[in-house]
């Protein structure tokens, strides 16, 4: 579960969000912001909290900046527990997780209570719908993955209600395709039996269609990114390392210092078995 949060909370926001497959043009997007994903797509997570932190605040405008920073905040949090069984353990060796933890936690709430507040007075809104699935499921895949804690089920359910809401208006949103294939290649992979059908099942195949047709579409840069993310991530799971090279140093193009696809690619096992991330 834990190798999910590597890609599944990967942030988009909503100047990318629209009537056009879930984007607008790139030019659009304000310069920090943009900056912000820069540093995000390329592994430098504490640079990206600490630039959307003045740009998170409590208006529906600044949503998109929520989900990038509690998304930041996540991979901070991750990569200082490290790769250990014993995630309770781990989290209790953590200096800085706590610090980073309850900032997690308090932009979370707020960036909730925003989009929830926005869709009273506006209902059925796609670009509030779809952030509020999006900040939900970083909540939940940090509590079930990075942590290992059964909490999250509120916010699992408000998210995935709110990305089916999306898709049915608009079947070719393309990031709510890619977070909703992964509920459903999570739920249909990583479940017991009994809980697939508490969460409302999965599918697997299904999932990943919804990711190889998102990272076949076209897209801006961060939109491109998130599927291309996704595909990877799904690759390696299913043990197609040569598509899964490919798709890595596709990535590695427009995100050269990422360390985790440096790390991927620099391996030796990468074309024929696979590799641990």
């Amino acid at each position: 579960m834990r190798s999910l949060v590597a890609v599944v909370a990967v942030v988009l926001a909503m100047p990318l969000v629209g009537r056009a497959g879930g984007q607008v043009p790139q030019a659009a997007m304000d310069p920090a912001l943009r900056t912000a994903y820069e540093m995000f797509y390329n592994g430098r997570f504490t640079e990206a909290a600490t630039a959307t932190a003045e740009l998170c605040t409590a208006n529906v405008a600044a949503l998109p900046a929520c989900e990038l920073r509690t998304s930041a905040l996540h991979f901070q949090i991750r990569r200082a527990m490290g790769d250990a069984k014993d995630r309770k353990k781990a989290l209790a060796q953590c200096a800085p997780c706590a610090d980073l933890l309850s900032t997690f936690v308090t932009e979370t709430r707020r960036a909730q209570e925003t989009a929830r507040a926005g869709l009273k007075a506006a209902p059925g809104d796609e670009d509030t719908l779809f952030l509020l699935g999006k900040i939900d499921l970083n909540y939940v895949w940090l509590q079930l993955g990075t942590l290992d804690r059964k909490t999250g089920w509120d916010e699992y359910w408000e998210a995935r209600n709110s990305l089916d809401a999306v898709l049915k208006e608009h079947p070719g949103h393309v990031r709510a395709k890619v977070a909703r294939g992964w509920v459903d290649y999570i739920v249909d992979t990583r479940m017991p039996r009994g809980t697939r059908w508490v969460l409302g099942g999965g599918d697997k195949k299904r999932g990943m269609q919804a990711i190889r047709e998102a990272a076949a579409a076209e897209g801006t840069t961060f939109v491109r990114a998130e599927a291309g993310f996704a595909l990877w991530d799904m690759q390696v799971r299913e043990k197609d390392m040569a598509g899964a090279r490919a798709t890595a140093k596709l990535l590695a193009n427009d995100y050269p210092t990422n360390p985790d696809l440096r790390k991927f690619l620099d391996a030796p096992g990468t074309n024929s078995g696979l590799t641990s991330r």
